[in-house]
């Protein structure tokens, strides 16, 4: 590390948002075309529904085994809210988790992870929109 040098110390391997596009989010040097998440140092993808509406207590449940301390939701174009069946779920299950749109997902879940958390996350393309 070069003096004066901010970067985190991240182990190599270590799986963070490096692009994306209404169309994609790229993880390290992968682009992926449809919704995707990250969990326990792996990408799934396609994952998910195509939009938030879709979004059921069965696609996030996986992301609770093991459970992290942040899940975050990348809800596509817009910052919106699941729907309060699965908030209330989340909730009961003691997780911290944040809505937001996609874009700021990713930014986000990448801060996350260079200040050392375990933080998953769930993320819906940039351009879906309900």
């Amino acid at each position: 590390m070069l003096p004066g040098d901010i970067s985190p110390r991240l182990p190599g391997g270590t799986l963070l948002f490096t692009g994306y596009d209404d169309h994609w989010l790229k993880v390290g040097e992968q682009r992926y075309t449809a919704g995707l998440c990250l969990h326990a140092g792996s990408v799934t993808s396609p994952w998910g529904p195509e939009q938030l509406a879709g979004l059921t207590i069965g696609h996030l449940e996986p992301l609770l085994d093991p459970q992290p301390e942040v899940l975050i939701i990348g809800t596509g174009r817009l910052t919106r809210f699941p729907s309060a069946e699965i908030m209330e779920w989340l909730a009961g299950r003691h997780v911290g988790f944040e809505c937001m749109d996609s874009r700021a997902a990713a930014r986000t879940y990448n801060i996350l992870v260079g200040e050392g958390r375990e933080v998953s996350a769930a993320m819906l393309l940039p351009d879906a929109d309900d």
